[in-house]
């Protein structure tokens, strides 16, 4: 059986259309990071390889007798300013880490022969700055926004004003789980999970 970990981790999947808060335990992910317009050569060059380490680890894991799908692509989003507004800080200042999350039991070994196989099909220098960490959120605000990224900033206003009516406040990275494929969905159409780690 191949396991599909947005069943395993269902609840780290779902989110609904309004701001509620959930508890995020700690999962294992491959991770890259990098500053610049997501509409970028840069980008698309780090998510490329993060995919092809991401690939590499699901035949490995197949050969082993673990098969599974590759997960959701997400990314952690940053300004070195936390003065200003995000939204209004030129989009090649913003800074990203992007995550797929891998079964618990895919071991750094594992992680390690992926990246120099990767390394060596593919002669990307960003290969090498894919990551193998454990990453726990804990508190969570979050909602699932329908529609294109450009109107991600109502639904981050229902975030905001849900995080002060319950005297909550943000206490970590902007986080974005990619439902949908961009390239093959409408811009109306795409799901994209929005979570924001809170304190009290």
């Amino acid at each position: 059986m191949k396991q599909d970990l947005t069943k395993t981790f269902k609840q780290y999947y779902t989110a609904t259309s309004e701001p509620a808060l959930a508890t995020m335990e700690k999962g294992l992910f491959l991770t890259i990071a990098g500053q610049g317009d997501p509409n970028g050569a840069g980008f698309a060059d780090a998510t490329a390889a993060l995919y092809a380490v991401a690939y590499g680890i699901k035949f490995n894991s197949k050969d082993k007798g673990h098969d599974f799908t590759v997960s959701k692509l997400e990314g952690f989003w940053w300004v070195e300013d936390v003065t200003t507004d995000p939204l209004k800080v030129p989009r090649d200042r913003w800074h990203y880490e992007l995550a797929i999350r891998i079964p618990d039991e895919i071991t750094r070994q594992q992680f390690s022969e992926a990246l120099l196989a990767a390394e060596k099909k593919k002669k990307s220098s960003e290969i090498r700055k894919v990551d193998y960490k454990e990453i726990a959120e804990g508190l969570c605000v979050q909602l699932l926004h329908t529609g294109a990224y450009s109107e991600e900033p109502a639904s981050l206003k229902k975030m905001d004003d849900f995080m002060h009516q319950h005297g909550l406040k943000m206490n970590g990275r902007h986080h974005e789980i990619y439902l949908s494929d961009f390239r093959k969905t409408a811009p109306e159409k795409l799901r994209t999970i929005l979570r924001h780690p809170v304190s009290r």
